[in-house]
């Protein structure tokens, strides 16, 4: 009996080694059985992740006086050297590197590449618009795109609470649509392109903060050339503006970065399902941000909002209930 127990603990332990080469740190977690230290760290990584995305708004309205393409090329470029000094000091060159060579891998972070860039694009326009309600619309909206995703190209099948979420959601943008008269093209931008950008990063084996390098490896050149060209006509607010602006336009590098590196640290650190629940944070603190900024908030908006707020409870849960199922069968 012992000696089956050990071979079952060296088995769980060989495969959470192979998990974490293999870029799944999530399943390296669940096979090793994290401690409640290791759950609270990833907890508090998780929540500083989603505070700072949920914040992100106050953020590109101070620079609401800059174009949203520049503010993107700040972004773009200031994100590459952070991102180096992120991965030298976590030793993930090594990674990187594979990545690079494989023709494949880079061929998919090409394309996640121009998907994220147009998520960020479309993203700054909205906030500089006073259109964030709509953007966080658009993230609470992404976990069913998600769901759906997974039918439409995995042939997965949607559990009757999962499909009750995404009914939900439906109606709530079709009251805003024909009650309001706003058809959300931002928040449905928004949803599609995050959604379809976490599906291509799904098919690759590289992890958070490597996949982040190479795609903005991948933007550099352009956003290199558009910022030389701005910068030799004149019209850059990099280096025509005030020292504040100009510092502030730096920091895009680094507040790009820095979330998704409490992300990677939650998530090797957390249960899929709790950091995918946890990620409601982030459009609830983006719409109180636009409460705070007196966007308007119709009788569309309110039901909308809260028949999406309701889809989300419904699908968190059926989540959480199904992972637990799932650990009591193993467990038995």
């Amino acid at each position: 009996m012992s000696e089956t127990t050990d071979d079952a603990g060296r088995g769980r332990r060989a495969a959470a080694s192979r998990a974490a080469r293999d870029g799944a740190p999530w399943v390296a977690a669940a096979a090793t059985g994290a401690p409640d230290r290791q759950k609270r760290d990833g907890m508090l990584s998780a929540c500083i992740a989603y505070f700072f995305w949920g914040l992100f708004p106050v953020y590109f309205v101070q620079v609401a006086d800059v174009l949203p393409n520049e503010v993107l090329v700040h972004r773009i470029i200031w994100a590459v050297p952070f991102g180096a000094l992120i991965i030298h000091l976590r030793g993930q060159w090594g990674e990187v590197r594979a990545a690079l060579r494989h023709r494949r891998t880079l061929g998919l972070l090409s394309v996640s590449a121009l998907l994220i860039a147009g998520n960020w694009l479309v993203y700054i326009w909205a906030v500089q618009l006073q259109q964030i309600n709509q953007a966080s619309l658009g993230y609470y909206i992404n976990p069913l795109l998600f769901a759906l995703g997974g039918v439409v190209l995995f042939g997965e099948r949607l559990r009757a609470a999962q499909l009750t979420a995404v009914a939900l959601a439906a109606v709530g943008v079709a009251v805003l649509t024909f009650r309001g008269g706003d058809v959300p093209v931002i928040a449905l931008f928004l949803g599609v392109s995050f959604a379809a950008y976490g599906i291509i990063r799904k098919q690759v084996v590289v992890g958070g903060m490597p996949g982040l390098f190479i795609e903005t490896l991948v933007l550099l050149p352009v956003a290199a050339c558009y910022l030389a060209w701005l910068l030799a006509s004149g019209h850059d607010s990099f280096t025509s503006g005030s020292m504040a602006r100009t510092a502030l336009l730096l920091l895009a590098g680094p507040l790009t970065v820095v979330p998704l590196l409490f992300f990677a640290l939650a998530a090797r650190r957390l249960d899929l399902s709790l950091l995918g629940m946890m990620q409601f944070i982030t459009p609830t603190l983006q719409f109180a941000v636009s409460v705070v900024y007196g966007e308007a908030l119709t009788a569309a908006h309110i039901v909308c909002f809260s028949l999406i707020w309701l889809a989300v409870l419904v699908f968190s849960v059926d989540v959480w209930r199904h992972r637990s199922a799932r650990r009591e069968g193993l467990a038995r």
